[in-house]
């Protein structure tokens, strides 16, 4: 956040008198250096506010501010004209006392202002433990803002005080309401006879499920059987789904909390659930060995991996098995194995859904969908929450057998609510918009990649250059700035298709347990089988984060064009808009909820690290240094451009690179560089680094290109030395210093068919987790 954002705005716009006059209304944003912006309603740009100007605001206030004029750097620079609203919401932080007054440091440093704390507002609190602040004074220019302890967490260093600090600092609902526990224990524990009535029985066909080793909740099965469809050959694909629409009704409590959940929130070793565990784990999860409810797609697809056709009905299930990635991976390579022996009866059900993965993989090759190879990583942590290890995530047949199966269910449900003419929520993800289609070509063509894209590219040309590059040393880099260039996907009621998985409609019907999108177009599905129409219920107001996703999202329409008719929005459509944004801003905050606590874990990993070397390679580069991820650790630090020696780089935007104005060293996106680990600030999620060494080559490199002449050992080697000598001792001085560079987070580069399945990650005890920071971008 904040005026990296938009740093193509227009110089000629901001000295006109009318923008300088002009007041803005909008959402103060502060900086941990005291500095801070005001992320405008408009989205037209972010107003710089110089640390005098925050000294009133804190962080999330609502303020009206007015450009006076250009910094030294570009940016519009504003005056707070007036405070419109006090942000509410609990500061999180270290309770301290000096000199005998008590106060908080905000655990978020864009706050910029500890916060007194009276003596009798202290409550049960002991200084250095985490406590959570209620403002009863705002800050003021001459003074500080006052506040009371409303709750004592524990201590900083407690098991899981990350995500207890994470859960309050995003907002993230933890706690079922009373009417919801009550409604939960209420219901039965099994399915009962009555419940059968006008569903299909499923009981007798081998349906079965496959997740990670340590799900516990179970919401799709999957079964596969050859068929004749048309003259040819082909598959009949069943995809079950737990029908948790059965169990939680529409404005009950249970709801209400749903909604306002929007989705579970996956941390190491803790799931946040969207619905009582009752339900996620209980009546909804299709466990083995018991009867469950489901809504299933029933679809036949032909040789081609086309779906030739389906239908949606409410059935009753068995679950034949539940079985892991590993396993179904194990049997699918050799069907004489001991794991294929223990599920012989299996073995050729799960053959036919190979034999239909395959075909559906061929669809999805003519479609053009993208689907780059990036490098996930999981967290392996031990009983108290501490990673042992961070290591890469493999993905098997398995994992893209179910992915395959639940998109087409995804787009069969898309399909049924156009054709039932019936409003609902789609998953739209759009292409890039013209200012990143130009940044990606500048750098492509930078890259000497003979491939581009168009004004108006399709998926297919994305995909194209992905593979025309995957086997250069620099692919993983190339791929994830192809990535950087596509929007988010959003939930919306106005259907303009997927452009990263190449459907003209897409929705998500197959994780109701943790979705409430999905919960939604269960309803709708139901409801057109009904010949009825669903109406949504009366939903809480959306909250801050609505508000920002949706001046985010204003920026995006395009203007009407001129004489044409302006089409205004039924009342029916303008709250199935309000629900998307809700669902989909709620879905940015568990995202960032779980990359904070993600952040925590691995600056507490790497404090046991620090003064050591790692090789690394540089994958993102900014104005103000490189971020490097480590090889054998997976974990991502800054180099700030000061510590890459006493000379002046500059950044160039088309090459994605810093170069080295006297020796032309180039740093760009790929280069091998080896660190050493030099700060770990746990406050402010940060890891720094020095380099130590590995730039010779780069150096000789440079100089070559420089001079023309191929340089000696003696002309790299030394100024190498020299540096390493002077960095060298810098280094041992800098271990004990706390201050750091912000570190931006790190790119979001999760495969569109992984986040659009909707696939859970693993979880559970000392187990590992799914990195969560690649999530949103589908």
């Amino acid at each position: 956040m904040g005026f990296q954002e938009n740093q193509k705005y227009s110089r000629e716009k901001v000295n006109e008198k009318n923008s300088l006059l002009a007041e803005f209304e909008g959402v103060v944003s502060g900086h941990r250096d005291g500095h801070g912006f005001v992320i405008r309603d408009d989205g037209q740009a972010d107003i710089y506010l110089p640390s005098n100007e925050m000294r009133a605001v804190l962080h999330k206030d609502r303020v009206k501010a007015r450009i006076v004029r250009l910094d030294r750097k570009g940016r519009p620079e504003g005056r707070v004209t007036e405070i419109v609203e006090r942000a509410d919401s609990p500061i999180i932080g270290r309770l301290l006392q000096e000199s005998g007054v008590w106060l908080v440091a905000p655990e978020d440093k864009r706050y910029g202002q500890d916060v007194l704390i009276p003596k009798g507002a202290t409550g049960s609190a002991k200084p250095g433990q985490v406590v959570v602040v209620q403002l009863t004074e705002p800050p003021a220019l001459y003074g500080q803002p006052v506040g009371r302890v409303k709750e004592v967490l524990g201590e900083i260093d407690d098991p899981g005080m990350e995500i207890e600090i994470a859960v309050r600092k995003y907002g993230v609902p933890h706690e079922f309401s009373d009417a919801a526990l009550a409604q939960a224990r209420a219901l039965p524990d099994h399915v009962r006879g009555p419940d059968h009535k006008h569903r299909v029985d499923l009981r007798d066909v081998p349906l079965v499920t496959i997740d990670g080793e340590d799900a516990r909740d179970f919401d799709d099965a999957v079964y596969c059987e050859p068929a004749k469809v048309g003259k040819g050959k082909g598959w009949r694909l069943l995809v079950a789904i737990a029908d948790v629409s059965h169990y939680v009704e529409t404005g009950s409590p249970i709801d209400v909390d749903a909604y306002d959940r929007a989705t579970s929130v996956y941390f190491p070793r803790r799931v946040i659930p969207m619905l009582p565990e009752k339900l996620s784990n209980g009546l909804c999860s299709l466990n083995p060995g018991v009867e469950r409810l489901c809504m299933v797609c029933d679809m036949l697809v032909n040789a081609k991996g086309e779906v030739h056709a389906y239908q949606f009905y409410p059935a009753v299930m068995f679950s034949h098995a539940r079985m892991t990635y590993t396993e179904v991976a194990a049997i699918l390579q050799n069907t004489r194995g001991p794991e294929a022996a223990a599920r012989k009866g299996l073995v050729p059900y799960l053959l036919n859904l190979h034999d239909v993965y395959r075909a559906l993989l061929t669809a999805r090759g003519e479609r053009g969908a993208v689907d780059f190879e990036t490098t996930e990583t999981q967290i392996v942590c031990d009983e108290s929450g501490r990673i042992e290890k961070i290591i890469p995530r493999t993905r098997n047949d398995a994992h893209k057998l179910i992915e395959e199966a639940m998109l087409a269910a995804n787009v069969c449900s898309a399909d049924f609510i156009n054709q039932g003419k019936h409003t609902g929520l789609f998953r739209v993800h759009e292409g890039p918009t013209p200012e990143k289609q130009e940044i990606l070509r500048n750098y492509l063509k930078a890259m000497g990649v003979s491939q581009t894209i168009g004004d108006n590219p399709k998926p297919a040309d994305f995909q194209q250059i992905a593979l025309a590059t995957k086997d250069r040393p620099e692919a993983q880099q190339i791929h994830t700035m192809l990535l950087r260039s596509m929007q988010q996907a959003i939930y919306t009621p106005i259907n303009s298709g997927h452009f990263g998985l190449a459907f003209e409609a897409y929705t998500h019907f197959t994780s109701p347990i943790r979705r409430y999108p999905d919960l939604l177009v269960h309803r709708v599905i139901k409801a057109i089988l009904a010949r009825k129409r669903y109406e949504l219920p009366t939903l809480p107001t959306p909250g801050e984060a609505h508000a920002k996703l949706s001046k985010r999202l204003a920026s995006r329409v395009k203007p009407p064009v001129a004489g044409e008719p302006v089409k205004k929005p039924s009342a029916d459509t303008l709250a199935w808009q309000a629900a998307g944004l809700h669902c989909s801003a709620n879905e940015r905050r568990a995202d960032e909820a779980s990359r904070d606590v993600e952040a925590w874990l691995k600056c507490k990993y790497m404090r046991e690290h620090l003064g050591e070397e790692f090789s690394g390679v540089v994958t993102s580069v900014t104005s103000f240094g490189l971020f490097v991820t480590l090889d054998a650790m997976y974990v991502e630090g800054l180099v700030h451009i000061t510590e890459l020696g006493g000379e002046y780089f500059r950044f160039d935007e088309a090459r994605q690179e810093l170069r080295g104005e006297r020796t032309g060293i180039r740093y760009a996106l790929g280069s091998r560089v080896q660190v050493q680990v030099s700060r770990v600030d746990l406050d402010g999620r940060r890891i720094d680094f020095r380099l130590v060494s590995g730039n010779d080559d780069l150096l000789l490199r440079a100089m070559r290109d420089k001079t023309g002449v191929p340089g000696t050992p003696d002309d790299g080697a030394s100024a190498s030395r020299a540096g390493k000598t002077r960095r060298g001792r810098d280094a041992k001085a800098q271990t004990r210093h706390d201050g750091s560079q912000q570190q931006q987070p790190a790119p979001e580069t999760k495969s569109a068919s992984r986040k659009a399945t909707g696939k859970k990650p693993q979880r559970g005890g000392a187990r590992s987790t799914a990195s969560q920071s690649r999530k949103s971008r589908r």
